[in-house]
């Protein structure tokens, strides 16, 4: 009985045209152009849903016209945007192909564990709560999600690609380097990383680390001070001589060796400037007025490009009247 009521539908639906072809309810609200459903649970499940969302105008229809074409077997599961009247055809042929909405979150290089868990917090289609996760341990991508899934399983999921990421530039890492775990690679990464915003810029200024930590000379990385200051976040005005002499395990200027953590969740760049830094003798870098750094590899050399940034400092003060 249930099918012979399923293709009579489906002849009445089809033969008559418009509940194939013809137009839909429109979307609710009044004047919105979609009515976003989510669907699932077989045809009968589909059916009750879009019905419910008053995207259709009753689901018998929409079963009959699914069984008759075929389609009832190949139904995706899914949120979808449906188009104010839009017809039965047309919104079959969307949950056929699996047209669904896609929700993306991003966590951008250089961003703390604390503040890429507060992005998952912020994202409305996201579900459950969301823990704190270790320093470092996420990799800063674009990642697809669905409605409705657990904010933990999205960190988890950013967990695994670093993982993944990490296990593959380890093994393949330049020899000789300063690092006896890929986390401490991690570490000096996510220092890259706050370091310097130009990709080109990363091998060498890794390079200028690695090269301090093979003389045993201090990292005397300004990031490092600021996240044991404030846990990564800016704090909006240059260090104070007290800070830069704090006894905090991150003020690098004071303390030989790595960080005890890293200090942000560095990006594949990075990681990967880390583990192939370019080959060079710099020990010293400085800003040079243009975005980017002035290198060298002796303390004179330093010192004048030292000198040359006071000078644009001075010039720009001067000029914004401050």
């Amino acid at each position: 009985m249930a099918i012979a009521a399923g293709v009579l539908a489906a002849v009445v639906a089809v033969g008559a045209g418009w509940g194939a072809l013809g137009p839909g309810p429109a979307a609710l609200p009044a004047g919105a152009t979609t009515t976003t459903v989510v669907v699932g649970g077989g045809l009968g499940g589909v059916a009750r849903a879009l019905n419910a969302a008053g995207v259709i105008k009753g689901p018998l229809a929409f079963e009959g016209l699914a069984f008759v074409t075929g389609a009832s077997r190949h139904l995706k599961a899914g949120e979808y945007d449906i188009p104010s009247r839009a017809s039965l055809y047309r919104i079959l042929s969307m949950i056929r192909r699996g047209a669904v909405v896609r929700h993306f979150v991003t966590i951008p290089e250089g961003l703390t564990s604390a503040a890429a868990a507060d992005v998952l917090r912020r994202a409305p289609f996201l579900e459950g709560p969301v823990g704190l996760p270790p320093e470092g341990s996420l990799l800063p991508e674009t990642y697809e999600v669905r409605r409705g899934e657990a904010r933990s399983q999205v960190i988890a999921r950013m967990s695994s690609a670093e993982d993944r990421l990490l296990e593959r530039l380890w093994r393949d890492r330049a020899l000789g380097l300063p690092y006896a775990t890929p986390r401490q690679a991690v570490i000096l990464a996510s220092v890259v990383e706050k370091e310097t915003a130009l990709p080109r810029e990363r091998p060498r200024i890794a390079a200028v680390f690695i090269n301090r930590l093979r003389k045993g000379m201090r990292l005397e990385s300004d990031p490092t001070v600021i996240y044991g200051l404030s846990g990564g976040v800016p704090l909006g005005r240059g260090l104070k001589a007290s800070e830069l002499a704090s006894t905090s395990p991150y003020n690098s200027y004071r303390v030989s060796g790595l960080p005890p953590t890293p200090i942000a969740n560095p990006g594949r760049a990075a990681l990967e400037a880390a583990l192939h830094p370019a080959k060079t003798d710099d020990l010293f870098f400085v800003a040079d007025g243009s975005g980017g750094h002035a290198f060298a590899s002796t303390f004179e050399a330093h010192r004048r490009n030292v000198a040359h940034w006071r000078i644009v400092e001075h010039d720009r003060s001067t000029r914004s009247g401050s």
